[in-house]
């Protein structure tokens, strides 16, 4: 098989301009996958990371029908105290959870004494959201950045709300709500902070700490709308997901019937579709790459074959079987498809450390300054390389296949 090997190097030396442009073919498509895995994975990683960490978490639990009715805010459909007691013992002994949070979530008016809005607001334990949705301190374009995330009678607003009603840090605003009975009560707040927007839901909130959100709503028990869930990695989501399914079903109603739903982050924001979008268009990307492939590959190997007919008809004339024939232009494709993959590989290898080097900076939405950080896993390279050289040698099988057939005699008359 060496031998073999030997003389397709060397067959494939002989017409070097022809193997040159083949090979070169296929290192373009393997730079240009590798690369867009590598930005788009990126880019993925980085959105994914803006929308959990600063506002939903990996995963959130609530009461059946709440996320139906998200809209709403339905405070008939929050938790009670003892419900959510449960779900924190839950939660405490997951060694997948790394932190969670509790939150209070109404619909308010929300006034600076000569204008009125409407505001969504989240009534949140500043410790343990600041530890569920660490980026949400990144979002602070105004006041206090270290210290605590808020303190009791303080609020964050968001920057839209701020600029539109002229509010500064320190001004004093009121909330106005409406309790599950229909009680109206109204509360005034400093405001602590301003908050960038994000193009997510809840981008727009404004916070509040959770005492201050139940005496507003005069909740007689510690309900709670939502918890947040931070994993300690994104990769233990699937399998956390189904646990936390499963142990959540324990907690049932007077008719033995689960009371609570666990969504991961996928369910609740719409960049979960863009994130589909991007893994089609990288399928769709690998599909061009085997096309490039296929089609060079295979038109390099039958003019090899169409050009080196006497040659075949010689070497079948003196004995060589036909399985050897075989053998020899298949490693020519193979050898085609290695050499393209290694330069391919280490071209994009070289490229993804300078765009780290050079770093790819934009702005999505209101968030500003998101900075890509490319990189690409050994599964993904290994996954293209396997991909392309198998193609090489499935695209050289034909060629070698008629070559293998060719009568000898018959090609050593051909002119």
């Amino acid at each position: 098989m060496l031998n073999v090997l030997k003389m397709a190097g060397r067959n494939l030396l002989r017409y070097q301009r022809r193997t040159a442009l083949t090979s070169l073919l296929i290192v373009i498509g393997i730079v240009a996958v590798l690369l867009f895995i590598s930005i788009t994975g990126s880019f993925k990683s980085v959105m994914i990371g803006q929308f959990t960490d600063s506002v939903l978490g990996d995963m959130e639990i609530h009461h059946k029908g709440y996320v139906a009715s998200i809209d709403n805010l339905p405070l008939n459909l929050n938790m009670s105290g003892g419900v959510a007691r449960k779900v924190g013992d839950i939660l405490a002994h997951d060694s997948a959870v790394e932190a969670y949070s509790p939150r209070v979530k109404f619909a308010a008016m929300f006034s600076n004494f000569t204008e009125t809005t409407g505001v969504r607001v989240n009534g949140v334990d500043p410790r343990m959201e600041d530890a569920t949705c660490p980026l949400l301190r990144d979002r602070l374009v105004k006041g206090a950045e270290n210290g605590p995330l808020l303190k009791r009678g303080e609020i964050l607003i968001p920057v839209l709300l701020a600029e539109g009603m002229k509010i500064k840090v320190g001004d004093t605003i009121v909330l106005v709500a409406t309790n599950l009975e229909g009680s109206v009560n109204g509360k005034t707040f400093v405001v602590g902070g301003v908050l960038d927007s994000i193009s997510v839901p809840g981008g727009r909130d404004g916070y509040i700490d959770i005492e201050d959100a139940r005496e507003l709503l005069r909740m007689n028990t510690p309900e709670v709308s939502e918890i947040a869930i931070r994993l300690k990695s994104l990769a233990q989501l699937s399998p956390a997901y189904s646990r936390l399914k499963r142990d959540l079903s324990g907690i049932t109603n007077k008719d033995g019937k689960p009371i609570l739903e666990v969504h991961t982050w996928a369910a609740l924001s719409p960049f979960a579709n863009l994130a589909r979008m991007i893994d089609v268009m990288t399928l769709f990307i690998k599909i061009t790459l085997v096309a490039i492939v296929l089609v060079s590959v295979m038109n390099v190997m039958m003019m090899a074959v169409y050009e080196r007919i006497r040659e075949i008809g010689a070497i079948s004339a003196i004995g060589t079987p036909p399985a050897r024939i075989l053998a020899l232009f298949l490693s020519e494709g193979l050898l085609l498809g290695l050499a393209g993959t290694l330069l391919g590989t280490a071209i994009s290898l070289i490229a993804i450390y300078a765009l780290n080097v050079w770093k790819i900076a934009f702005t999505f939405g209101q968030q500003q300054h998101i900075v890509l950080a490319p990189w690409i896993g050994v599964g993904d390279i290994v996954t293209i390389a396997v991909l392309v050289v198998a193609v090489a040698v499935l695209a050289s099988l034909q060629p070698a296949w008629k070559a293998a057939r060719m009568d000898p005699i018959g090609a050593l008359r051909h002119v």
